[in-house]
């Protein structure tokens, strides 16, 4: 297989897990999207419009299912299926407006691998996600 064909096939792969990623049920009930992904990276939008919580600010759920949707598509998208086993998630300011999560792998041992996303808005950190995906 030459480098172009290996692109083309590894985009190809992005492209379907994209839209899978996409389409899901859940993604469209918070009208998450995907923005960019490929292999170990993802980056994803969604609003905080009616997803307040009781002060006002963007929900933990909300921003969680934010970050775990990056995360995600980045273990998913390199045609390997992953399954988290493990998450962890830190807020560090609220949430209002727009936020855009970035995934990226930071280790992978074959069977293991490990994310962090950054869950941000604007030019803040609203929270830091560290997930351990399973290689099934």
């Amino acid at each position: 297989m030459t480098h172009h064909q290996e692109f083309t096939a590894i985009s190809e792969i992005s492209r379907k897990s994209i839209l899978i990623f996409n389409e899901n049920e859940f993604a469209r009930l918070l009208d998450m999207k995907i923005v960019e992904a490929h292999d170990g990276y993802a980056k994803v939008t969604m609003d905080t419009e009616g997803k307040a919580n009781p002060h006002g600010v963007a929900h933990g759920g909300a921003i969680f299912a934010l970050a775990d949707q990056a995360f995600g598509i980045a273990a998913n998208c390199g045609g390997v299926d992953r399954v988290a086993v493990s998450v962890h998630i830190q807020y560090i300011t609220p949430g209002t407006g727009p936020l855009v999560a970035v995934a990226n792998k930071v280790a992978d041992n074959g069977k293991y691998a490990t994310f962090r996303v950054i869950v941000y808005g604007g030019d803040r950190i609203v929270a830091e996600f560290d997930g351990v995906a399973l290689r099934v």
